[in-house]
């Protein structure tokens, strides 16, 4: 018995282009140092809805802490938001990022992590460590002050 010839069309076949555009020059890129440093990169760049809605945004840096560019996540309610770690790593990778800051907001005031931000960032702290992409820190904001799960020795 003969197998079937089959004959393939590439006309159906789609093209999956990856695209990153920095505009900024490498010597205008603004460096992180610190987990005050992001806060006030990333407070300067939230959506006016910090008091309303819970956003997730991601801080891309290259090897020497320049930052690269934020990226918003996901847009929740009041009490939370989806932080997918798939759509997250997406958009590390696309940039050539070396690390990432993540952050999201507490539209209460209140910077305590949950049990589930604590949960989060472990399991996205790992994924990063197999990716050889270094999760920095995680923030909690608020328009006047941050949690930062670094500094609180949390990472």
């Amino acid at each position: 018995m003969k197998a079937a010839q089959t004959t393939l069309n590439f006309s159906n076949l789609q093209e999956i282009q990856i695209l990153y555009r920095n505009k900024a020059k490498k010597s205008d890129r603004p460096i992180v140092k610190s987990s005050q440093d992001a806060y006030d990169y990333l407070i300067g760049a939230w959506s006016p809805q910090i008091e309303r809605l819970e956003e997730f945004v991601i801080l891309c840096l290259n090897r020497a802490n320049k930052v690269l560019g934020f990226s918003k996540i996901s847009s929740g309610g009041i009490s939370g938001t989806v932080a997918d770690p798939k759509v997250i790593f997406q958009v590390a990778l696309k940039s050539n990022a070396s690390s990432i800051l993540l952050a999201h907001n507490h539209p209460s005031g209140n910077t305590n992590p949950s049990d589930n931000d604590i949960q989060l960032t472990k399991k996205l702290k790992k994924a990063g460590e197999f990716l050889e992409l270094n999760v920095l820190d995680h923030l909690i904001i608020t328009p006047h002050t941050y949690f930062s799960f670094a500094d609180e020795s949390l990472l």
